[in-house]
């Protein structure tokens, strides 16, 4: 059964710029090397460039596992957690109800 995640975070007005460098860098690994990872978006808030919104579709358990415990994941968090401001990353969990595929 697919999951669906969402985690949201603020960085450091300082460090923009190297956090979304290193999300198109883990985009592109999780593009070439996940294929239990259905969709993998970020998106950046429009009005406050330092908060940022990932969307995740994982194609069961095993996918979110495999995405959890990759090195890609750990170096990606090497970038933005020494960055956040307000608190941890936040990771809420949804149900789908309806999609357009």
């Amino acid at each position: 059964m697919a999951i669906y995640q969402t985690a949201h975070y603020r960085v450091n007005e300082t460090a923009v710029g190297d956090v979304k460098a290193a999300i198109v860098e883990f985009v592109r690994y999780v593009r070439e090397n996940e294929s239990g990872t259905k969709l993998y978006a970020a998106w950046q808030q429009k009005d406050d460039p330092t908060r940022f919104v990932h969307l995740f579709i994982f194609e069961d358990e095993t996918g979110q596992t495999a995405h959890s415990g990759s090195e890609a994941v750990r170096r990606f968090e090497s970038v933005y957690s020494p960055e956040l401001q307000g608190g941890p990353v936040v990771f809420t969990d949804y149900v789908l109800v309806a999609d357009n595929t």
